[in-house]
């Protein structure tokens, strides 16, 4: 049994093109990992510059789930704190390599991520566009948001994917 992208349908395995279909959910599967782990890397590794905490201090300041931080922290403190947890994220999902169960832990850390990140998608002033239209939203924050909802659903893949690899190796 495999996991991840890659469809078992006995049609899929006998059609010429599964070679390539099986190639290419190799390559989606463990890809969806590196590239989750690169952008919580990136992201994780930015918030240690002022450029990035103020950079985010109104999305976080907004946030009914995250304007707490500045009570408790500084600028600098509460984009260093949020950049340690990415960082750590980030090492737990490129675990699922060696660690199934890590990456279990890591995958549901983005999840969470990207849910409180996707909420400032409704928190933040300056998303929605009215006078452009009802649906309009700006570059900044608006479509910048906008893509963690496509990172939540691939986190929450990567749940499922993990909790599979998990089942598998207790056979």
């Amino acid at each position: 049994m495999t996991t991840g992208f890659n469809s078992n349908s006995p049609r899929s395995i006998a059609s010429p093109l599964a070679p390539w279909r099986i190639a290419l959910a190799a390559i989606a599967d463990k890809g969806a990992y590196v590239a989750l782990g690169i952008v919580f890397l990136w992201f994780g590794g930015m918030k240690f510059t002022a450029y990035e905490a103020e950079a985010i201090q109104g999305l976080v300041a907004n946030s009914p789930f995250t304007s707490f931080l500045y009570s408790v922290l500084s600028v600098p403190g509460v984009s260093i704190l949020i950049g340690s947890v990415e960082i750590i994220i980030a090492l737990l999902l490129l675990a699922r390599f060696i660690s199934p169960r890590l990456s279990v832990i890591g995958a549901a850390g983005a999840v969470a991520t990207f849910i409180v990140t996707f909420s400032f998608f409704f928190s933040t002033p300056g998303v929605f566009l009215a006078d452009v239209g009802g649906l309009a939203i700006s570059v900044l924050p608006g479509q910048f948001l906008l893509k963690d909802l496509a990172l939540l659903v691939v986190s929450l893949w990567a749940v499922h994917d993990s909790l599979t690899a998990v089942e598998i190796d207790r056979i």
